[in-house]
């Protein structure tokens, strides 16, 4: 064999070797492409607005914010829970003064509530070696899905976003996440949770220009049986992460009647 068709090989190894020279990283597997995954998710998504059927008008709310009408029934914690929410948006909506949604004073939205805020705001799939990363134009959230065989850590503390790992079954990526605070909501209706939230999520292309999420969510202290929910997310070729800061956007004057607006 030619040592000139060994030097891509030598290049790839020294690029390799400094990339895990960097503070906090670990050299990549040397089959990178498969660790990318099998299925490029790759793009710029959004929740779909397309209504389901025709039957009849679906507000905002309805296509985008929900988790579907098959809630499973609460523990007697979780409707105390709910009970004690004062969301911003559907049947049981207050004013903006008197909603305790920790989300309006820009707490994260925790998962999967992440997709739904803002009326659904873009977010980016990008896939390397190792990990599949999520950035959200809601406040620039970014939430890293290590597909590189790592368990989740013994130790785990609470957090708002919690922990996820990943791993590929064919073409579906498979997200799990647990670590999760008691302070977030699943929807934008205030349905709670615990900090026993597990949150499996089935990801996969449902056509050129789809995506779909398979969500389920399964809280024994909040609620009797898991919750199964499906998103669907569409591609916007052309869209590019935009600016947002949650703080200029709960400062917005209009904010309280675009809300209004869109009940």
């Amino acid at each position: 064999m030619p040592s000139s068709l060994k030097v891509p090989a030598l290049a790839v190894m020294v690029i390799l070797t400094l990339w895990s020279l960097l503070p906090g990283q670990t050299a990549p597997p040397h089959n990178a492409k498969s660790q990318a995954g099998p299925a490029d998710l790759t793009g710029v998504w959004s929740w779909t607005r397309h209504p389901p059927d025709n039957t009849r008008k679906y507000t905002l709310d309805e296509l985008i914010g929900t988790l579907g009408t098959e809630v499973p029934p609460m523990t007697t914690s979780g409707q105390a829970k709910f009970n004690a929410a004062r969301p911003n948006r559907g049947p049981h909506a207050v004013l903006l003064s008197q909603t305790n949604d920790s989300v309006l004073t820009c707490f994260p939205p925790g998962v999967p509530r992440i997709y739904s805020i803002g009326l659904g705001l873009p977010f980016e799939i990008i896939q390397v070696p190792g990990r599949v990363i999520m950035i959200f134009e809601y406040d620039h959230f970014v939430r890293e899905i290590y597909t590189d065989g790592r368990q989740h850590p013994a130790d785990l503390s609470p957090t708002w976003m919690g922990d996820s790992i990943g791993s590929w079954e064919g073409d579906t990526l498979v997200v799990d996440t647990v670590g999760f605070n008691d302070k977030t909501w699943l929807d934008q209706l205030g349905h709670p949770h615990s900090d026993a939230l597990h949150v499996v999520e089935r990801i996969r292309r449902v056509g050129h220009d789809s995506i779909s999420d398979d969500i389920t969510m399964d809280d024994p202290k909040t609620y009797t049986k898991p919750w199964v929910a499906r998103i669907v997310f569409d591609s916007r070729p052309g869209w590019k992460i935009e600016e947002h800061v949650c703080e200029d956007f709960l400062n917005s004057t209009g904010l309280q009647k675009i809300t209004e607006s869109t009940k």
